[in-house]
């Protein structure tokens, strides 16, 4: 099976797997989304994640969702670019996600990044994402 869009297809899982209330979600491995898998994690929006290598398979990453009173940590994920679309932000136009709540995750000439740690770095980028 082909992806055309990989952090697409990594944001619908994770969607899906908490509309089920599973703990654990699969996804195939690749430093994009080892990146925004890095931003979600120091944020505190999943657990954590997990190279899951099975001979003669792709490598995966297996991650570790959270949940407060039941309810999934992250209540909306939304992929902002697309691969025929690309959204660009200056730092001027970095605007707080819902009042401070959520963050954006941003593809920067320093690496992948929040939103704020984009402000500090006095960087923009390509908005990869928006977490709330």
């Amino acid at each position: 099976m082909m992806i055309n869009d990989p952090l697409s297809d990594m944001i619908a899982r994770i969607r899906n797997a908490h509309m089920r209330k599973r703990s654990k979600v699969l996804t195939p491995a690749s430093r994009l989304r080892q990146r925004v898998l890095d931003v979600l994690q120091d944020e505190g929006y999943i657990r954590g994640y997990s190279l899951v290598q099975n001979p003669g398979e792709f490598p995966q990453f297996e991650i570790e969702l959270k949940y407060f009173d039941g309810q999934p940590v992250i209540a909306e994920i939304a992929r902002v670019s697309k691969p025929g679309r690309r959204v660009y932000s200056a730092i001027s136009d970095l605007k707080p996600i819902k009042n401070g709540l959520g963050i954006s995750i941003l593809s920067t000439s320093k690496g992948v990044m929040s939103d704020t740690a984009a402000r500090e770095a006095k960087v923009g980028g390509e908005v990869l994402c928006r977490v709330y």
